[in-house]
């Protein structure tokens, strides 16, 4: 870390190495808190001059970081990279609209030294664990049976295809930046903004809650209809009232089982996570059980008879034999079907018409995957409730005005069945898909395994659902998919009957799936609404924000299980799953919304690494042309005037355009990179200054708003032109920076011309305006961009079929440095364009570590660069320096005599070209400085550091009184204007040495002085340290945080 200034902990003090310096204030910020000892500098003010170096202590302490002179005067608030990168790892960005509880999920974020899990463990295992569940086991057979093969097909790949989707739309969410430690609220609604990001995040635990409620619902269903019938509490008096009496137990049961489960998260939430593990591994069981029983199947059916009467299925609770009459040894006996549908057991009993005029048969209802029944199962049988459950193609003779009451045991649909519900009760068993991203915060890399172990456990699960469906229709008879409850099979589960080795695996495992399940949704939806509460989005929720000591979501579990209760007291799987599915609907469409308009809008800070999201880029027209006033008003008035985020910051440009005496633009180039810049987005304010009065000049204005307006419109720049008539340009340029734009819609980065004729003596004072113009900039916390030699800035028809754009990262000022070249990149003209990105190293960095640091640093802003770090010598100034700084000064003073004749000017000129000439010969043949190396050199140790200067102080100071020997004017001039003109030198030759070749070059602009006396020399600084690059652009930030690591 160079020696001119310390880093110090937060609330700690730092003695003054310096005691000449005055002490500095700390500044707050994001970055770590620096204190800076320097001395006074001063660009050619007229005050007393340092003294020249006479002392080995004075000269030692005078020459220490002379490299960094030029940028020393703003240390303060724009520190070194170097201090930067030491910091990255406590390093946030979020310094304007961070909330309480956001700066505590930091910490605490930070505290997590290495958080270990990985994809598999992290993402794919608990995603694959939300997605299997209730639905595959309870209803997924009976969608087959009801909705056929085909329309089954379609309905799971719709579903499969949303979430899909929607999981590429999150990927790129997750992996624009770092993904914080909260989940996928977190991560969405930081993208989405609070409005939708709350309205995200109540759909979001809305679906989550009642997706409690419907587990819970399945587990009981499981328990009462498979495991345990005879464990009814209320019990129906007819067989009518046997479905009622079934909601009745279910909701009994329920809410003991919802306030069993709300006990053991209140209590031990940890043991929940815990036991994840052991009721994924149910799920697995489950499913390798199905598939084992259709491979067994297809050489050995198992035999699981189903009767028939007629073409009508019956539900063989109540008796064993399919028969009418069996025949003994004894003669003809009634069999316990014929009591069901006759009024007593004897033959001549009076029984059901239908009963009587069909037949009883025996149907296998698994027969097997090759007995080709999946043929039969391809399409729908969509009926209304209360239907028979019938099997098609088989002989039946009809009878009028049959009764059909509930006493006789056929298989009745207890829904009407449709499409677009059976899609309602299939999608929840799709959801889940953000199970990966909640556990962000324990992810070793979130951006790689969040994008990776979703899709991964989409694929995977969309695989099992539609092979399920394609097997289940192979294998099983079409009554038994639409007989829901299994009545057919004496009332166990159908899918159980196809597994191997037992249907309990089925029925258990299906049943700790379920109530797993129950507990995970039960601990992730209390913490999602104290998340939603905390933000302060919907101010009456603000009290489900606290908690127990520890943290845990006290009042936000009562909510959620009072909610949860609703969905109890519906007691139907059936009727719970759409509403389930609504809320996950309206939640992934504003997932997939986030990730449309940010793409649309091409916002600056939409960089996702994974780049396969599915919007697509398009142009749109105008629309209703008459709403647009009404339209623009609305959205002035609700642009904010403050700040807006970081992560919301897109530079918006005022163009400062140069006119000659015909009111054409003197440097149309300007505008052909502003288009580059901005690509049509955001804001784009093209402004200029005439000179003299308005009533003198309106009609010259007005024409040259026209000429601006048609150059706009041939470069394509989008965007508004304001010409202001100033007495003179100073005041008018000032006067644009101040009021350009409307209300919110303001710029806040300036585009500008380099003045090529400061030199020039016809325009002497064009640096004042100039210099003048970068001050009101500062003042007015707005970045500036300084494009020099602009005139061979490329037109927007010429493409770039190689090179690079260079970034020099001398010292932070925001990171727009980073943000320009990729806009740029998005432009045909830059596209091929690589980028690198140098910064630079003092003697005391360790520039092997700045380099791993800065890849860190690039990799969380989304950004693919080249990174190098070069180490800039700490030599001595040499004799080329010393003159070059004695020209500068002499030239202002000649700039200062404006009563000298234009001959006696030109006389000076000369005379100053001869003596810089003879300086170089001089220097040439008495002194050699030492050449920046080309490569980067071994970081210096401070070992290092102290061996070399014992070593070259001998030496050193005989340098310096020959040095001084040459030219005793060199010990006259300002020494702090000397160590400026050394930092020019040694930053051109190193910046010349790697990026003579590049396409654009992209530098720090150092400020101007503080006082206004050497003004005229910051000209030459500037001049001196671009020189012989062809296209540069310096840029100076606006004193904030542009550029963030988080979506």
């Amino acid at each position: 870390m160079s020696q001119r200034f310390l880093v110090t902990p937060a609330g700690g003090g730092v003695e003054n190495p310096d005691p000449e310096a005055a002490p500095e204030s700390p500044r707050v910020d994001a970055l770590p808190i620096l204190h800076y000892g320097r001395e006074p500098s001063r660009y050619g003010d007229g005050q007393s001059r340092e003294s020249s170096p006479n002392g080995d202590m004075e000269r030692e302490s005078f020459f220490e970081g002379k490299n960094m002179a030029l940028f020393e005067e703003e240390m303060d608030s724009n520190p070194m990279v170097s201090s930067l990168l030491n910091k990255l790892a406590n390093y946030t960005n979020l310094s304007q609209g961070v909330v309480e509880h956001e700066e505590a999920e930091d910490s605490r974020r930070r505290e997590v030294k290495n958080p270990g899990m990985g994809t598999f463990i992290g993402v794919y295992l608990p995603c694959l664990q939300n997605i299997l569940g209730v639905i595959l086991f309870l209803r997924l057979t009976w969608i087959v049976g009801v909705a056929g093969v085909l329309e089954s097909f379609l309905i799971v790949f719709m579903c499969c295809t949303c979430t899909m989707l929607t999981a590429i739309s999150m990927s790129a969410i997750a992996t624009n930046g770092v993904v914080p430690a909260g989940g996928s609220y977190y991560m969405i609604s930081r993208a989405l903004g609070p409005e939708f990001g709350g309205a995200v995040g109540l759909c979001f635990y809305l679906g989550t809650t009642f997706a409690g409620a419907m587990y819970i619902l399945g587990t009981i269903e499981i328990f009462l209809t498979y495991i345990s019938p005879g464990a009814s509490i209320i019990h129906a008096q007819s067989p009518d009232d046997e479905a009622v009496a079934m909601l009745h137990n279910m909701r009994v049961y329920g809410t003991c089982t919802l306030a069993l489960m709300a006990m053991v998260v209140f209590v031990g939430v940890k043991y929940v996570n815990k036991l994840a593990l052991v009721f994924l591994a149910c799920v697995v069981l489950s499913i390798l059980a199905i598939y084992a029983g259709v491979i067994k199947t297809a050489f050995d059916p198992p035999d699981i008879p189903v009767c028939l009467l007629g073409n009508r299925t019956l539900s063989r609770r109540n008796f064993d034999v399919c028969a009418k009459v069996l025949t003994t040894n004894n003669g003809t006996v009634t069999t316990a079907l014929w009591g069901l549908f006759c009024n007593n057991s004897m033959p001549s009993a009076i029984c059901d018409e239908y009963f009587a005029q069909n037949n009883l048969t025996e149907i296998q209802g698994i027969p097997g995957v090759a007995s080709g029944v999946f043929l039969d199962n391809l399409w729908s049988v969509y009926t209304d409730k209360g239907v028979f459950v019938e099997k098609q193609g088989t002989p039946s003779v009809a009878v009028p005005e049959e009764s059909r009451s509930s006493k006789l045991p056929y298989v009745f649909t207890d829904i009407m069945t449709y499409f677009t519900m059976l899609v309602g009760i299939y999608f929840p068993s799709v959801t889940g898909i953000m199970a990966g991203s909640n556990r962000s915060g324990d992810l070793r890399d979130a951006q790689k395994s969040i994008p990776t172990g979703t899709i991964m456990a989409i694929v995977t699960t969309s695989f099992i659902y539609l092979s399920c469906i394609m097997l289940f229709g192979a294998c099983i008879e079409g009554v038994i998919l639409r007989d829901k409850f299994g009545e057919a099979l004496q009332g166990n589960l159908v899918i159980g009957m196809l597994a191997w080795p037992s249907p309990w695996v089925i029925v258990i495992g299906s049943f700790f799936s379920t109530c797993g399940a129950g507990l995970q949704s039960l601990t992730g939806a209390p913490r999602l609404l104290q998340a939603i509460a905390r933000d302060g989005i919907i101010p009456f929720l603000q009290v489900f924000g606290h908690g127990k000591a520890n943290g845990e979501p006290t009042w936000a579990l009562l909510l959620t299980a009072l909610i949860c209760e609703i969905g109890i007291l519906i007691a139907s799987l059936d009727s719970v799953a759409p509403i389930l599915s609504m809320f996950f609907l309206m939640c992934y469409m504003f997932v997939n919304l986030a990730c449309a308009v940010q793409t649309l809008l091409r916002t600056p800070n939409w960089r996702p690494r994974f780049r396969y999201y599915h919007w697509a880029e398009k142009e749109w027209g105008d629309g209703i042309r008459g709403l647009s006033l009404n339209a623009a008003r609305y959205a002035l008035l609700r642009v904010e005037h403050g700040t807006p985020h970081t992560k919301n910051w897109r530079p918006q440009v005022l163009v400062m355009l140069n006119l000659d005496s015909e009111q054409c633009v003197k440097h149309p180039r300007l505008l052909s990179f502003t288009t580059q810049l901005k690509a049509g987005k955001g804001l784009t304010i093209v402004g200029s200054v005439l000179e003299g009065t308005y009533l003198d000049k309106h009609v010259e204005a007005q024409q040259a708003e026209e000429n601006i307006r048609s150059l706009m419109g041939v470069e394509k720049t989008k965007g508004f032109c304001q010409l202001v008539v100033s007495s003179n340009l100073r005041d008018g340029m000032s006067h644009l920076i101040q009021s350009a734009g409307l209300g919110g819609m303001k710029h806040n980065t300036v585009l500008m011309a380099w003045p090529e004729s400061w030199k020039e003596e016809d325009n002497p004072f064009s640096w004042k305006n100039f210099v003048d113009t970068v001050r009101d900039t500062t003042a007015a916390q707005q970045a500036l961009l300084v494009a020099k030699n602009v005139d061979l800035f490329p037109q927007n028809q010429e493409r770039f079929s190689d090179g690079h754009i260079d970034v020099w990262w001398i010292v932070h000022d925001g990171g727009l440095l980073m943000l320009l070249p990729f806009l740029l990149r998005q432009h045909k003209v830059w596209r091929k364009c690589r980028m690198r990105i140098f910064t630079v190293a003092q003697v005391d960095d360790n520039s092997i570590q700045m380099k791993k640091d800065l890849q860190t640093f690039l990799y969380h802003l989304r950004i693919s660069a080249e990174v190098e770090v070069v180490e800039m010598v700490e030599n001595d100034i040499s004799a080329f320096t010393y003159e070059k700084t004695l020209v500068m000064e002499q030239r202002s003073q000649m700039l200062k005599q404006m009563q000298l004749s234009k001959t006696e000017r030109e006389r000076e000129a000369q005379l100053i070209h001869d003596r810089n000439t003879a300086s170089h010969s001089v220097v040439a043949t008495r002194t050699r400085a030492p050449s920046t190396p080309d490569k980067v050199q071994m970081t210096w140790t401070k070992e290092k550091l102290i061996a070399e200067k014992l070593k070259n102080k001998e030496a050193n100071m005989s340098g310096f009184k020959d040095l001084f020997s040459l030219k005793p004017e060199w010990g006259n001039l300002n020494q702090s204007n000397v160590r400026r003109m050394h930092t020019a030198v040694k930053l051109n030759g190193v910046v010349l040495n790697k990026s003579q070749d590049a396409q654009l070059v992209l530098l720090n602009m150092p400020g101007p002085p503080k006082n206004r006396q050497g003004d005229e020399n910051y000209m030459e600084f500037l001049e001196v340290l671009t020189e012989g690059l062809n296209r540069v652009l310096l840029v100076r930030g606006s004193g904030r945080e542009v550029i963030t690591i988080y979506s």
